[in-house]
């Protein structure tokens, strides 16, 4: 029998919404309050409460958030942003769009987060910010990455785009949602996230009264007032349809969560004894809400090639880390990213979402095994 196996299956988890999507719709097309409207702000609201976050401000997509948190530091062309190589492109992307000067460092093997222990070796007298990304899931090392920006009097932009839900857990046992940590944390809402949204969103989050105005003025044209421009700014909203379809999945976000860290579990049991794989770690400072769930493996690129001929979807994130792009090689400055180029050579991500059935796991993780046999 033919399966129909999906990468993120967003038909079956709408199933489950779909009553409370439509009815919010409706209210909107019948109010027409398709910008900053009662929808906005009430998902605005809810987010903070969920993140227990002093502010937050929703936009138009993640790479906009990033882009408005590195306006609101009023950083000199030339300054330095210390970021991961191994993240997506957007990361990057902002800080070379503002003239600003992308600092590549390294990232751990097992956790694919920055390294931490090798920040310092990257920061010069124009280093003026560090942009932690918290991939697939799961935290980069917050709180000694906080101490090292105190030490510099560096920001810390968190780019929380594949992580929202997750907890980092200081040694006292203390836990902190990411995106939270730093001065500044920035999101996506692409529909294929943990929270998505069925278009483009995003939101930035501060507990910093003084960035969380400016920030919001800048997202709404640098004003506070109607056609009064203190800022100058950028047009990024969030639409009131997203709205509606983010209020109702950030209901269920802790229980979308569990489902994927279940996956995750279920995954590990079936693959544990294929050496020739090493499977996601959890750090024991994190939770790890698997946004992707990505192993290494020995020739990943045959592995590829054999899900594909038998039908199972699978993904390579990311094949090319940043600085060996075309478009951003310039800021290269042979930095050793020798994990990171090894890492990119290896990763591979399976199916995984809060919908994914336990049998689909077995035929998938079935055929890996013969493929290694």
């Amino acid at each position: 029998m033919e399966r129909n196996i999906q990468m993120v299956d967003l038909k079956a988890q709408y199933a489950g919404i779909r009553e409370e999507v439509q009815e919010g719709l409706m209210e909107v097309l019948e109010s027409c309050a398709f910008i900053n409207g009662p929808a906005v702000q009430d998902f605005k609201r809810d987010l903070g409460e969920y993140l227990d976050v002093s502010h937050v401000i929703p936009c138009a997509n993640g790479t906009d958030a990033l882009q408005l948190a590195l306006m609101a530091l009023d950083l000199e062309p030339g300054d330095e942003v210390i970021v991961p190589s191994f993240t997506y492109v957007a990361t990057t992307e902002v800080i070379a769009l503002l003239g600003l000067r992308p600092k590549f460092v390294e990232v751990d093997e097992r956790t694919f987060n920055i390294d931490v222990n090798k920040i310092e070796d990257v920061i010069t007298d124009r280093t003026r910010a560090i942009m932690p990304v918290h991939l697939f899931g799961q935290s980069a090392d917050m709180e000694p990455l906080m101490g090292i920006a105190d030490k510099h009097d560096l920001y810390v932009i968190e780019d929380n785009a594949q992580a929202i839900g997750a907890e980092y857990v200081y040694p006292d046992g203390k836990r902190q949602k990411t995106g939270t940590i730093g001065h500044i944390g920035c999101t996506s809402f692409y529909p294929s996230k943990n929270l998505g949204a069925y278009g483009d969103a995003g939101a930035i989050m501060t507990n910093d009264d003084e960035l969380g105005q400016k920030i919001s003025m800048m997202a709404n044209h640098g004003q506070s007032k109607r056609y009064y421009h203190d800022l100058i700014g950028v047009n990024s909203r969030l639409d009131s349809f997203q709205a509606v379809v983010l209020n109702a999945k950030l209901k269920r976000l802790d229980e979308y969560n569990k489902r994927r860290q279940q996956a995750a579990g279920t995954y590990d049991q079936l693959l544990n004894a294929v050496d020739t794989l090493v499977l996601p770690l959890r750090a024991p400072y994190s939770t790890h809400v698997f946004h992707q769930y990505t192993l290494l493996a020995e020739d990943r690129d045959g592995l590829a090639e054999f899900l594909s001929n038998e039908g199972i979807p699978h993904m390579i994130y990311y094949p090319v880390p940043v600085h060996k792009q075309k478009a951003y090689s310039l800021w290269y400055t042979n930095e050793d990213l020798t994990t990171t180029e090894r890492i990119a050579d290896r990763v591979i991500s399976l199916p995984i979402h809060s919908e994914l059935k336990e049998d689909d796991q077995i035929y998938i993780t079935e055929k890996i095994k013969s493929f290694y046999q």
